[in-house]
């Protein structure tokens, strides 16, 4: 099936993306040789500062203007009995971290980082993936499209996360499409669901997967069919933010599965990412490791709304905190090491 023209602009953007800049890296571990510790003893610290530097294009990384946005949308697939919670608490939580009585509210609050939230129809879920599309492919485009003007702020790094009742089944059949397997290899609790619980969930997966069959021949294809508006708009704002050279951390397994959709068309389009951490949902691990990624952290969480993301933002502060105001050997007179 030929994909619809609908997506031509945004395959164009996944494809012609821009190299980062290996001369701001080269500066970075300049100046990292010369602070008052062992070379490399600071580990993934330092890989932040040159991940910072390399998407923002700039020999002094700053961080200024941290950003993390939650992209709120509601599902269909609900009416499967796929989550604990019925889809109203979206809306609801969406209240909840504009009011600041979130996790990622406080987080956000207490290191300095901004929150913004964007509201996805959440009057009009999208359609019952074991019955109907999820999206037809002109409002799956627009919706990328919207999801492009995260970056209208100029943050110097966003971070990416979602909120979204049923969204962990939505994910998983995404997976399922690009990777292969069924409902119960890429399904987990979400948000505590029981036995019975999680087999409606990997039942869900294996009929829409069915019901599309024939329909999943590309990755935007497959998104349409059987992804999420939030998903979608999380896809929008990871393909301007490579083009406006912002770096992008990626939340969870929902997150995840936004950057696997820009991965399928164009493994290098995500090279921008960090993946923050791996979620306690059981198949995260598998799909970073389809696209060969690694988390940064690994805290057995599994809260979504970009509460992994922002603290894999303050590991980022902390890290160029540290790039910017260690003293060097010369400034506090300690001898360097030997020959």
């Amino acid at each position: 099936m030929p994909l619809n023209p609908a997506f031509s602009d945004i395959v164009e953007l996944l494809v012609a993306v821009p190299d980062g800049d290996e001369k701001a890296v080269a500066a970075v571990r300049e100046r990292d040789a010369q602070l008052t510790k062992p070379p490399g003893s600071l580990g993934r610290l330092e890989e932040l500062v040159e991940f910072l530097a390399r998407w923002q294009h700039r020999s002094k990384p700053r961080l200024d203007n941290p950003m993390v946005t939650i992209f709120a949308g509601n599902h269909g697939v609900t009416d499967q009995g796929v989550s604990s919670f019925p889809r109203e608490v979206t809306a609801q939580m969406v209240a909840n971290f504009t009011n600041g009585g979130a996790a990622i509210s406080q987080i956000c609050a207490l290191h300095e980082i901004n929150l913004r939230v964007f509201e996805l129809a959440l009057e009009l879920p999208t359609g019952d993936i074991t019955r109907e599309a999820a999206l037809d492919d002109q409002m799956c485009a627009a919706t990328i499209a919207y999801g492009m003007e995260a970056v209208a702020g100029k943050p110097d790094l966003i971070c990416i996360g979602e909120m979204g009742i049923g969204n962990t089944t939505i994910a998983a059949a995404i997976n399922a499409a690009l990777y292969g397997g069924t409902g119960a290899d890429w399904v987990g609790r979400g948000t505590g669901v029981d036995d019975a619980g999680l087999k409606r969930k990997a039942d869900a997966v294996d009929r829409a997967l069915a019901h599309h069959a024939g329909e999943l021949d590309h990755p935007l294809a497959i998104l349409a069919r059987l992804g999420g508006r939030e998903i979608c708009a999380m896809l929008g704002a990871l393909v301007a933010a490579r083009h406006q050279k912002v770096p992008v951390i990626v939340d969870g397994y929902v997150a995840t599965a936004a950057a696997a959709i820009a991965h399928a068309v164009n493994p290098a389009s995500i090279n921008h990412c960090l993946f923050a951490h791996v979620s306690a949902e059981s198949a995260h691990a598998r799909a970073l490791q389809e696209m060969g990624q690694t988390g940064l952290l690994d805290l057995g969480m599994r809260l979504g709304e970009g509460s992994g993301a922002a603290l894999a933002a303050v590991m980022a502060k902390t890290a160029l905190h540290l790039h910017d105001n260690m003293a060097t050997f010369e400034s506090a007179a300690v001898s360097g090491k030997s020959d």
